[in-house]
């Protein structure tokens, strides 16, 4: 499937594949954090677009554009075109420098760089119908107190991927029992049991125990019983990097 990026201008936002990896997850002893598979594939889930320049955003609570402040942080000399207050009330919004198309059928999700919480500032998601869109979106954060936040030169301000258009609106949710299904209470009866059995371990300092320091059922695609899911597993994603079919590059 293509994700086609048309640019805007010469020396629009870098788009590149989502980093895997987080700070704040590097922080954790042994990088713990990256064992929470969900977590570390939704890290890398899609492309990133980058700020072109270091800025600063001064806010002082208030409703109105005024009330928010774009400072420049050395050259750029096209802050104000990358990123504004268009909406007032708090939301900064950046202009993402592409008209996004992705092939019939399918749509983008724009929302800010997954499992990366930023402080006073929270990304806002849109679902956008890009299989038709002859122009840009943009990518909307909102203020969430006043105060200053930072954004870097080549920080990531977006991250985007492609969704099957019609998915959530075709799908139709059921609440069962989990008796109604004996193999599948039977599968989470053997999962909670060898949880519970690891975790007495775990408390009781098995050496052992401590040296495996974790189960690796959903990162291995694994039931309880070891036996493979027999399924597409992905425990490490990496998507492609865009290619540039811009003339002159």
């Amino acid at each position: 499937m293509k994700l086609k990026l048309f640019a805007l201008t010469p020396e629009p936002p870098a788009v590149a594949p989502a980093s895997p990896t987080r700070p704040w997850m590097d922080d954790f002893p042994a990088r713990h954090a990256y064992r929470c598979l969900p977590l570390a594939i939704a890290n890398g889930y899609g492309w990133e677009l980058r700020s072109p320049y270091a800025f600063s955003i001064r806010y002082n609570g208030g409703a109105k554009a005024e009330d928010i402040v774009f400072k420049a942080e050395g050259d750029a000399p096209y802050l104000h075109h990358f990123v504004s207050s268009n909406f007032t009330h708090g939301i900064v919004t950046f202009h993402t420098g592409h008209i996004v198309r992705t092939e019939p059928g399918w749509h983008t999700v724009c929302t800010g760089p997954m499992n990366r919480p930023k402080d006073g500032i929270s990304a806002l998601s849109g679902v956008i119908e890009t299989d038709w869109l002859p122009y840009p979106f943009t990518m909307n954060w909102q203020l969430t107190r006043p105060g200053t936040v930072r954004f870097e030169k080549g920080e990531p301000f977006c991250q985007i991927f492609p969704v099957a258009a019609g998915a959530v609106a075709e799908a139709e949710p059921e609440l069962f029992d989990v008796a109604d299904d004996p193999d599948l209470e039977g599968q989470y009866r053997a999962w909670r049991d060898k949880r519970e059995e690891f975790m007495v371990r775990f408390r009781n300092q098995d050496p052992e125990t401590l040296k495996q320091a974790w189960q690796r059922f959903y990162f291995k695609g694994e039931y309880p019983d070891g036996s493979a899911a027999g399924v597409q597993h992905t425990n490490k994603l990496r998507v492609a990097a865009p290619v540039d079919r811009r003339r002159g590059r």
